[in-house]
């Protein structure tokens, strides 16, 4: 499916980079000034960012940057020294995990985290613990909501993995699928919670060329279709500079660099911290 959308970014009053489509809406994600500290150790300092409703945007930096800290940050499983996070306007500070989920922020791992010994169908109505509509009793007595509850949980499920080219696997255990296929089972389950953004930390990780740019179509197609946004971290540059909009690029814990995949590239910070330094 082709992007129906432009890649065109404009600047906004705070400086940030928007798309043209997203702007005048609220930013799906506006972090201000977001920073960590570990003892004496600053992780994060001075982070900021603003993500649009429907923009896919990019995180990249050398290893120990900072970045899977960044998504613990946005995802609270840590909790900010300093700074905010508003999730659609609402600020997350002190939220769990879980509340951070229900208000709309999924994500995956850089290590894979699916439950190996349960299926892929199985994996995926886990994720629809936010929407399945069922009682405790309804379910513990398997009275008719229960039924009509799982009913519904099975179409959604088998509607994510057909979306996503997974519906012959279904009923596989995900331990035995193949790592590329738990890649993408791992962004279905993320899709499964309705969230109005989606964290993907090196989803091209262990992938072959061919999955990769399978891989960058699909990642487009969720945005067009769920018409949400996706941030990313990714070291294959090449899938960076073609799916997103805008990039921003951390080392020891604080921004080098924002701006348009065209603008990073050329970036003199970046190519020396990042991309290598040019010759001559």
């Amino acid at each position: 499916m082709a992007d129906n959308y432009s890649r065109k970014m404009i600047r906004v009053p705070s400086y940030a980079l928007l798309r043209e489509q997203d702007q005048g809406k609220m930013p799906v994600l506006d972090v201000r000034n977001l920073g960590i500290d570990f003892g004496g150790l600053t992780a994060v300092d001075g982070f900021n960012i603003t993500i649009g409703p429907t923009e896919i945007s990019g995180l990249i930096g050398p290893n120990g940057a900072g970045k899977t800290t960044i998504f613990n940050l946005l995802t609270s499983v840590y909790q900010p020294t300093r700074g905010s996070i508003l999730l659609k306007g609402i600020d997350t500070k002190g939220m769990t995990t879980a509340k951070v989920n229900r208000l709309g922020i999924a994500r995956t791992f850089q290590n894979i985290r699916l439950f190996n010994d349960m299926s892929a169908l199985d994996n995926v109505k886990v994720g629809m613990h936010n929407s399945i509509k069922c009682s405790f009793l309804a379910s513990l007595l398997r009275l008719p909501q229960y039924y009509k509850a799982e009913k519904a949980a099975n179409e959604k499920a088998m509607e994510l993995l057909d979306f996503m080219g997974l519906a012959d696997v279904a009923h596989v255990k995900a331990g035995s699928l193949p790592y590329g296929v738990q890649r993408r089972l791992e962004i279905v389950r993320a899709l499964a919670t309705d969230p109005a953004i989606i964290l993907l930390d090196e989803p091209a990780a262990g992938m072959n060329p061919s999955e990769t740019t399978e891989l960058m179509h699909q990642i487009r197609r969720i945005r067009d279709t769920f018409h949400i946004a996706i941030f990313l971290i990714e070291h294959d540059m090449n899938l960076v500079m073609n799916v997103c909009e805008a990039i921003a690029v951390v080392n020891y814990g604080k921004i080098i660099a924002k701006g348009t995949p065209e603008e990073i590239k050329e970036n003199p910070a970046v190519i020396e911290a990042y991309l290598g330094r040019k010759d001559g």
